[in-house]
């Protein structure tokens, strides 16, 4: 009998063991860590900056879903979005902030939390702006790509003036919610338009309907192009910019190539999709045990020159050779 018992017992504890192990496995799995991602952007016009990021995280040995769980917030220009977003990120100690081409989330993260790894991609430079205390050794919980943007706003008016001679009055939009961006182009092109003879009128616009009002003020000041200053919020509505200066026949210049693509005369930057990319292997570094301080600020070194001739030819511009020459895209 008490072999029996004996056996009924064993039978009873393998069973129950089968049973709840899986269980019990499955809780003693660690979760996955997790990085929050904020762009100023909208996510359905932003596919090909998300993969890019992707495949950074790939490069440094990190896939989403399997050993980390990505937090997508698409901030679609709505900076004010931003502290309660960040509250909740810090509470939860993700594992790392990730702020591709996103200079108010970047300001946002740093003032929020001074444990949490920030990973930027920011235009400006990050130890004027307080984020790293130099380039070579951030020395800070803070680290990403920077692309200068005096140089490139210096050369992209420059750009502007070479591809429209004739235009002297420069209508400049700024997202006034994006403020340190916006004070900080406007300082530098102030220090450049002389120099071309340009003169320059700033206007602000945080909602498509301000867009719109821009774009009448533009028609009624009869000025002769239109310079946007880079902003996420404005990249989101390139369809609505395009529409605009076709209808005004008004030559625009842009930061980002997907504005050029949408119907814009020009564009010069850093290339985002490069941005995004380089931000996604330094989040993937970071995750992999490297600290923002052993992880040097790199420099942008890939920028594009767009040039739409369609545009130009419904703006009866006709575009140098010598221009065309040096584009790194010239759609037709």
């Amino acid at each position: 009998m008490a072999i029996h018992i004996q056996r009924r017992h064993f039978l009873a504890a393998l069973l129950g063991s089968t049973a709840v192990s899986p269980l019990a496995a499955l809780a003693q799995q660690p979760a996955l860590p997790i990085v929050g991602f904020i762009a100023g952007g909208a996510a359905d016009q932003s596919t090909r900056y998300a993969t890019a990021f992707k495949n950074g995280l790939g490069e440094a040995g990190f896939v989403e879903g399997q050993n980390v769980t990505v937090e997508y917030h698409w901030l679609e220009g709505q900076y004010d979005r931003l502290p309660a977003l960040l509250d909740d990120l810090v509470r939860r100690r993700v594992a790392v902030i990730a702020t591709p081409a996103n200079r108010p989330a970047t300001l946002a993260a740093a003032a929020a939390t001074k444990t949490i790894p920030i990973v930027f991609g920011l235009a400006g430079d990050p130890v004027q702006l307080g984020l790293v205390a130099s380039l070579a050794r951030p020395g800070g919980n803070a680290t990403g790509i920077n692309f200068f943007s005096a140089e490139l706003t210096a050369k992209r008016l420059r750009l502007l003036h070479d591809v429209v001679p004739r235009a002297v009055r420069i209508a400049v939009l700024v997202n006034p919610a994006n403020p340190s961006t916006a004070a900080s182009t406007w300082q530098e092109m102030q220090e450049v338009a002389p120099g071309l003879g340009l003169h320059l009128r700033i206007l602000n616009a945080s909602t498509a309907d301000e867009i719109d009002t821009a774009f009448s003020s533009i028609a009624h000041e009869r000025d002769d192009a239109v310079f946007v200053v880079t902003d996420q919020f404005f990249d989101s509505h390139r369809e609505q910019f395009a529409a605009s200066t076709m209808r005004g026949k008004i030559p625009a210049a842009y930061a980002n190539r997907d504005l050029a693509a949408a119907g814009g005369l020009m564009s010069y930057g850093t290339s985002f999709a490069d941005a995004f990319h380089q931000v996604g292997v330094y989040t993937g570094n970071i995750l992999g045990g490297k600290k923002p301080n052993d992880l040097p600020v790199v420099q942008a070194t890939k920028f594009e020159f767009i040039i739409n001739l369609k545009a130009a030819a419904v703006l009866g511009i006709e575009v140098p050779p010598s221009l065309l020459a040096i584009a790194d895209e010239v759609i037709e």
